[in-house]
C-alpha cells in the first residue's frame, strides 16, 4: 500500500506541476475575466477547494506536533493547495518503509 500511495501522490505532485505552469503561461492568475471570477459555480468551486484544503489540513494538524510546523503547512496548503498536499503526504511517505501500514501513515507516533 505505500508504495501504491508513493506513486499516487508523485502523480498528484507532477500533474499538479505541469497543469499549474501550463495555466501560467497561458494566461497570469489575476487576469481572470471578471465573468468567470463572479460566476457562481466558480465560487462554488473554490469554497468547495477551499473547504477540502481545511479538511485534509485537520489531518496535517493532528500529525504534527510543532506550532511552527502547523503554521507552515496551513500557509504552504491555502497557497498552493494540492501541491502542499502531495510534498506533505510524500514527506511521510518516503520517512515510512515500504512494509508500513496505513495507520503508520496516518497516525500519530509517540516519537
Amino acid at each position: 500500500m505505500i508504495r501504491f500511495l508513493r506513486v499516487f501522490f508523485i502523480i498528484v505532485l507532477v500533474s499538479m506541476l505541469w497543469v499549474t505552469s501550463w495555466a501560467s503561461l497561458e494566461c497570469a492568475l489575476w487576469r481572470t475575466p471578471r465573468a468567470v471570477a463572479t460566476h457562481p459555480w466558480f465560487i462554488a468551486t473554490l469554497f468547495d477547494t477551499y473547504w477540502g484544503f481545511l479538511t485534509f489540513y485537520c489531518w496535517v494538524f493532528y500529525k504534527e506536533s510543532s506550532w511552527l510546523k502547523r503554521s507552515v503547512w496551513l500557509a504552504a496548503i491555502l497557497l498552493l493547495g494540492n501541491i502542499a498536499m502531495a510534498l506533505y503526504v510524500l514527506n511521510k511517505l518516503f520517512r515510512l518503509p515500504a512494509s508500513a501500514t496505513i495507520e503508520d501513515l496516518l497516525l500519530r507516533r509517540p516519537r
